[in-house]
């Protein structure tokens, strides 16, 4: 094992760890927080993807706006923690059955490489070119090469999916005024 690998592996670790941990705390600070570990950790990953302009936007935008947004709501609504209300062995066995089968799907799934998925696409009775079904790929790598990182992204975003962004905008004040209203009938 590299460098790399072994950095992987921790980060990977580390995500895996946060968001166990994110899901099985009482407390929603603490969950919050923990989410927030999660978010840093796959940041990591994404470097060593060479997606720097991502990790940062995960970073900046997830871990940072988002998190202090809903730290902001959970301390404004002053949430304490409740009582689960799934309790009990149901509860735990349609986990444990959940799991098993999402760690079934990991297992096949590991012994999948590009190559393979490949070879099994381009092997296909109907006789569909690879390229052909996968050319947003291509078009991707000439964008990047041509703009940048930054540009490939900010361009779709900002012209095929400028309405879905603002609606977004809209719905995290939506979501913000709600808590403050929420909170000010409780005073």
């Amino acid at each position: 094992m590299n460098l790399v690998e072994g950095v992987f592996w921790f980060f990977s670790v580390w995500a895996v760890l946060s968001a166990l941990l994110c899901i099985t705390r009482r407390s929603p600070i603490s969950s919050a927080l923990w989410l927030v570990s999660t978010m840093f950790a796959l940041a990591g990953i994404f470097v060593l993807l060479n997606a720097e302009f991502i990790a940062a936007i995960q970073v900046l935008v997830y871990a940072g706006a988002v998190m202090v947004l809903f730290l902001f709501v959970i301390m404004l609504l002053n949430i304490d923690a409740s009582p689960r209300n799934l309790k009990g062995w149901p509860a735990w066995l349609l986990g444990g059955g959940l799991a098993l089968v999402l760690g079934a799907e990991l297992l096949v799934l590991s012994g999948y490489t590009s190559q393979r998925l490949a070879n099994e696409f381009s092997s296909r009775p109907d006789g569909v070119d690879p390229s052909l079904v996968f050319a947003e790929g291509a078009a991707a790598q000439a964008a990047t090469a041509s703009q940048g990182v930054v540009g490939a992204l900010a361009k779709p975003l900002f012209e095929a999916y400028l309405i879905p962004f603002e609606i977004t905008s809209v719905l995290l004040l939506a979501a913000v005024i709600g808590a403050v209203v929420l909170a000010k009938k409780k005073l």
